[in-house]
């Protein structure tokens, strides 16, 4: 079967006003240490681990016509072993939290805003 494009995803691009303090706060929420070195832009990728796609902060720096618009669906889902210490963790940072904690019979998930407010949800697998 002809395969022009690879079956993984590379990296998953979330658009902010002041990247910044979008590497800050992304950093205090996955508690990742931020790189040293020059970090205005227009883009910086948060490492989520090996093998696994990362997360771009992108600020469109050199785009002078480009106009942010929040997402207003979750972007994506982080993995929480405990859902609980995960949105106390998020209300602690002072997230505007979106949905409180949902229990379904095999995940449990809520969903806040980053600065820019952007949705992301957060899951923990029920077994």
């Amino acid at each position: 079967m002809f395969k022009p494009i690879e079956n993984r995803v590379d990296t998953i691009f979330v658009h902010v006003t002041d990247l910044e303090r979008s590497i800050q706060w992304y950093s205090d929420l996955l508690g990742l240490q931020i790189r040293e070195g020059n970090n205005t832009g227009p883009v910086y990728t948060l490492d989520m681990g090996d093998r696994r796609p990362g997360i771009t902060l992108d600020n469109h720096c050199f785009e002078e016509d480009y106009r942010f618009i929040p997402s207003n669906q979750p972007l994506f889902n982080l993995s929480a072993s405990d859902i609980n210490a995960a949105y106390n963790h998020v209300a602690k940072m002072g997230a505007e939290i979106i949905t409180e904690i949902i229990v379904h019979p095999d995940l449990a998930e809520f969903s806040f805003k980053d600065p820019d407010g952007n949705i992301i949800m957060i899951c923990t697998c029920i077994s």
